[in-house]
């Protein structure tokens, strides 16, 4: 065996990627939850599809989440710690809001919906903020990569449980109790809260409140410049904004085509589970060979070309085979993609600041899955389906040019193997 491939199972099998893991499934599940399992609830009990697309504003925490990404950083709970204590408060809140969308109906109670929705993107999105702050800070520089792609990978199974089990479920169960059975998922990572340990570097943390939230966005400014500080920001806003479009409403899109629950549960969600996981892990092996800056060039002209997949099914329509085909590789693809950018925004941050710097950055990475989404029923019903996803592969277009300029391709990087 030669002496890299010892170091690649090496770097693999650690505790710390397996650490990852549990942060990328116990970040996915109640993302996932709320785009894919509750769009399905919602359509099968006939609500409009204009209506459908308008709940993606209940992820507007996504997006605000660095404002009190501040607060994370600088208070502590006794005993737990500053990440572990937020991680532990957050993880009890989903696995108690979940189930409470079975004591509804969607013709009766859709602003009660609509606010509980809005609820679990905000722990959800709390939850997020100290997971990858967690992370950043107990992955070294070189581990990035490899760590954020098996988390993102893992976030992407997590995607499973509601998209897929859940489904199944729902089509032989009443659906309390199917939200009951999709919280209980969030057991995982609970109990990886309660086993790992605080990280070093944060036990002392920001002195004042003041500190941890003017510090971050100095620092940022004064490292980066003006100018390659707002490249940057506009990369990291326009990088995902096509695909998150394309997938915005992919399970009403699937029911739209005649495909029915059992049939989105067992093609569409397994047809892309081992492209996921192969993609997770090639792509951080790939990435630990080729540097950050040239993954995200490859793995997104990969991810744009994905996009292409969903308007070829919009025109043939019914057909299970090409069912699996598209979804297998959207998988593969944006997988790859989102491991790379994962992994940029990681090595951006500063592991003093990295709560702050992280949210601000992944709730500008949100800003279209909440706002810019919230618009697609709306272009769909005027568009059509093939249309509107050719308009999603324009639009993933400008974040691959900006490539030239926060990521060129000869700039040297330190790689791992």
């Amino acid at each position: 065996m030669s002496d890299n491939t010892t170091s690649l199972w090496r770097a693999i099998f650690t505790r710390k990627m397996l650490i990852c893991i549990f942060t990328g499934f116990s970040s996915g599940l109640p993302l996932y939850f709320l785009i894919s399992l509750v769009p399905a609830w919602l359509r099968s009990e006939q609500v409009d599809l204009k209506v459908i697309g308008l709940f993606a504003l209940v992820q507007l925490p996504y997006i605000w989440k660095f404002l009190w990404s501040p607060l994370l950083d600088h208070f502590t709970w006794p005993a737990m710690g500053r990440r572990r204590g937020w991680m532990l408060l957050t993880q009890i809140a989903l696995l108690a809001s979940i189930p409470l969308f079975g004591w509804f109906e969607p013709k009766l109670d859709l602003w009660s919906i609509a606010y509980l929705a809005l609820a679990v993107a905000f722990f959800s999105a709390t939850q997020d903020v100290v997971l990858d702050a967690f992370r950043r800070e107990i992955l070294l520089d070189v581990e990035l990569g490899l760590g954020n792609a098996i988390h993102v990978n893992a976030y992407r199974l997590a995607g499973l449980i509601p998209g897929s089990l859940s489904l199944i479920l729902a089509d032989h169960m009443p659906w309390s109790s199917v939200f009951t059975i999709t919280a209980l998922f969030m057991l995982p990572g609970l109990i990886m809260t309660l086993m790992v340990s605080e990280p070093d570097l944060v036990k002392s943390g920001p002195r004042t409140l003041r500190a941890a939230v003017v510090e971050p966005f100095r620092e940022f400014i004064n490292r980066q410049g003006w100018r390659s500080a707002l490249l940057i920001l506009g990369f990291i806003f326009l990088y995902k904004l096509g695909d998150s479009m394309a997938t915005a409403l992919a399970t009403p899109f699937y029911l739209d085509m005649g495909f029915t629950k059992t049939d989105i549960g067992l093609i569409a969600k397994h047809a892309g589970l081992w492209p996921s996981v192969i993609g997770g892990l090639l792509g951080g092996v790939w990435m630990m060979r080729l540097g950050i800056n040239r993954a995200l060039w490859l793995f997104g002209v990969v991810q744009v070309a994905s996009i292409l997949g969903f308007a070829a099914l919009a025109m043939v329509g019914h057909d299970r085979v090409v069912l699996a085909l598209v979804i297998s590789f959207e998988a593969l693809g944006v997988g790859l993609g989102t491991a790379a950018f994962v992994a940029f925004i990681a090595r951006t941050t500063n592991p003093l600041y990295t709560a702050t710097q992280f949210a601000l950055f992944t709730s500008l990475a949100a800003v279209p899955r909440a706002f810019i989404n919230a618009s697609t029923g709306f272009l769909v019903d005027q568009l059509g389906w093939v249309s509107f996803f050719l308009l999603c592969t324009v639009l993933a277009l400008p974040g691959m040019a900006l490539l030239l300029k926060v990521a060129p391709w000869r700039e040297g990087e330190d790689k791992y193997l």
